[in-house]
């Protein structure tokens, strides 16, 4: 091996050197200027060079007149005498040889660091912010409920690490998102599955993480994969903090469910999306208006679920307690110590330091009315009505891969001898793909191969003939795509309703908010917009971890749930009557009144579609016979 000279090593050296960066440059161009400078002045106090007429200068006087002529040529204008003006030369010729090198390092230095801010791998220091890991749709909803949320905040932050370029989320999150107010955004470039990434968004020192299945990835077994390994990535950081975390995370499988609760134990809510839009879209189907009220419940803007001590009612049975708030309405307690109950027996006696869960416009707006006397107007309260299960023809329009698991969950609530039809284009390799065997307990399943825009088959079903009508977006198409095929579905529907005569009850799933007012011209009773739900839902959790166990009670067919029922079981129509006798009436069944749907409003989106939740119970109001009552009660 050859040996290397010495030459060689000086300039491996200077190399590695040069290789630093900006700040190694500049330090040679120092060095530089200095060593121009010392033999400029050295020349000038040794030779005894001095301008015409003019005394020989220093050393000191002569690096000075050389710095300065380095920095400024203008500087040796006014020089007098050649020899002085040849050294003044030299200087300043050096001089405008460094100076310009130094413009360009720090030109090429500020350039490099502005593109290492645009790739958002800057550490961010907050405290007491929302993480947000991953990227998607659903980023947008998120950021504008939690903007809602915080806006009597100090200084709230939302931090997103996501796989994407930092200065193109933040564009879509301006074009998107709104108006955040108060609360800042903040973007960074990096993956969840990266503990160096996750080191960037301090999750540490966040108040909640939420982690989103990713967008990209169709098959709901490898997303779920992501978000766990993205889990065990935040959980068993070498860096994590002692205290436990507070994350949500979205699950779509229902397999891999156990697996992520022995990966997340108590520090992490999961939301199983695919289980919960199924069953929102099944209980909607059967109940115009229903996702207006879950909307409203998840949506920041309006009136929300809080958790309260409330000391005042210690002592007090939880019946009676429904009737302390004028502007609050009660629908569950959460006992010290214990885990939070949705609809308890009436006669549970509240203990001190139990907490009541109830509706209200915000956590300061939860007061005790100190009422007494509640006006109920018993005479106005009507009997209770039989409620017989009966046979019901679905109609399934579509498919996509929660399709299955909205079947079984519409079985849940339809009367022996039920029936549903699906019909989709090549629907028999869509079921085999899914693994769905088609057998279900209540209802007989009929398959239909076709085009559901093509009014021939739209013709062919005899849809008068149903009793709900229900139309699901293909998730494997854009979502634009897609809603532009429901839009053309649903305005074939509106058509076929209007030449029939009939009264069959259309819901449709939406994937984009922004085409629901597009669709309200077709007249479906309702709209379920899931992507929006969840991340109302995520972002609901994030911000009250218990809220979590409320809301799976409310979405699970087991137990108490949302309903929406006939204003005839409960008081007399058209008669005026406050929500007290309202509530009274309802606590006459073991069930609590919540709201009503008012249906003359039902297609008026000024009016909620009709959907009032939470009034203030001392209003009068009289109801027409096909109006609703919202009631949280068991089927």
């Amino acid at each position: 091996m050859k040996k290397a000279t010495l030459g060689e090593r000086l300039r491996y050296k200077f190399d590695n050197t040069m290789s630093r960066g900006a700040i190694a440059l500049i330090g040679w161009l120092g060095l530089l200027s200095l060593l121009v400078i010392i033999v400029a002045a050295a020349l000038m106090s040794l030779l005894r060079v001095a301008p015409d007429g003019g005394d020989p200068v220093t050393f000191k006087e002569a690096a000075w007149l050389s710095l300065m002529r380095t920095f400024d040529a203008g500087t040796m204008g006014g020089d007098t005498g050649w020899n002085f003006r040849l050294v003044s030369l030299g200087v300043t010729l050096g001089g405008i040889f460094l100076l310009s090198i130094l413009i360009g390092v720090l030109t090429t230095g500020i350039e490099a660091k502005l593109d290492q801010l645009r790739k958002g791998r800057s550490r961010v220091i907050e405290s007491g912010h929302t993480v947000i890991l991953g990227w998607s749709e659903q980023v947008f909803t998120i950021i504008s409920e939690l903007a809602v949320a915080n806006a009597n905040q100090r200084h709230p932050c939302i931090v997103i690490l996501g796989d994407k370029d930092k200065v193109e989320m933040e564009d879509e999150i301006r074009a998107k998102a709104g108006d955040t107010g108060r609360t800042r955004v903040v973007c960074r470039s990096g993956t969840p599955l990266e503990p160096s990434d996750l080191e960037i968004v301090s999750l540490p020192s966040a108040k909640a993480i939420i982690v989103l299945s990713p967008a990209e990835v169709g098959d709901a077994h490898d997303a779920d994969s992501h978000v766990i390994k993205a889990l065990l990535a935040i959980l068993n950081s070498p860096q994590r903090k002692a205290g436990p975390y507070h994350v949500v995370a979205e699950i779509r499988d229902p397999r891999n469910v156990d697996v992520a609760r022995m990966v997340g134990c108590d520090e992490v809510e999961l939301i199983l999306t695919g289980d919960l839009v199924a069953r929102i879209m099944a209980q909607t189907c059967r109940q115009s208006g229903l996702s207006v009220v879950y909307t409203e419940l998840l949506d920041f803007d309006g009136d929300e679920i809080y958790f309260q001590a409330e000391p005042g009612l210690a002592g007090k049975t939880f019946g009676e307690a429904l009737f302390a708030y004028e502007d609050s309405t009660v629908i569950g307690l959460h006992p010290a110590g214990g885990l939070p109950q949705l609809h308890p027996r009436l006669d549970t006696l509240i203990q001190p330091g139990d907490e009541i869960i109830a509706i209200s416009a915000d956590d300061d707006t939860i007061h005790l009315s100190g009422r007494t006397d509640f006006g109920i107007d018993a005479a106005a309260i009507a009997p209770p009505q039989a409620r017989p299960q009966r046979a019901e023809r679905t109609l399934m329009l579509g498919w996509n891969w929660r399709a299955p698991t909205v079947l079984a969950e519409l079985d849940h609530y339809v009367g022996p001898g039920s029936s549903v039809t699906v019909a989709a284009e090549a629907i028999a390799g869509h079921v085999q793909a899914s693994g769905w065997n088609g057998a279900l307990r209540q209802m007989a399943v009929t398959l239909v191969d076709g085009d559901t825009t093509d009014r021939k088959l739209l013709d062919s079903l005899d849809i008068p003939s149903f009793d709900h009508v229900l139309v699901v977006c293909d998730n494997g198409l854009d979502p634009q795509q897609a809603d532009a095929r429901t839009l053309i579905t649903l305005l074939h529907l509106r058509d076929i309703a209007e030449r029939s005569g009939g009264s069959f009850a259309i819901v449709s799933e939406m994937l984009d908010i922004r085409n629901r007012n597009l669709a309200e011209i077709t007249r479906a009773e309702d709209f379920i917009v899931s992507d929006r739900l969840i991340s109302m839902m995520l972002a609901q959790v994030s911000e009250h971890k218990a809220l979590n166990a409320i809301l799976a009670d409310i979405f699970d067919p087991e137990g108490s749930e949302i309903y929406l029922r006939p204003i005839t079981g409960y008081v007399n129509p058209g008669v005026p009557v406050n929500f007290y006798t309202v509530l009274e009436a309802a606590r006459q069944r073991g069930e609590i009144a919540i709201g009503y749907r008012l249906r003359r409003h039902a297609h008026d989106a000024a009016h909620a579609y009709g959907v009032v939740v939470n009034p203030r119970k001392s209003e009068t109001v009289t109801f027409a016979a096909d109006d609703r009552i919202i009631v949280v009660a068991e089927e």
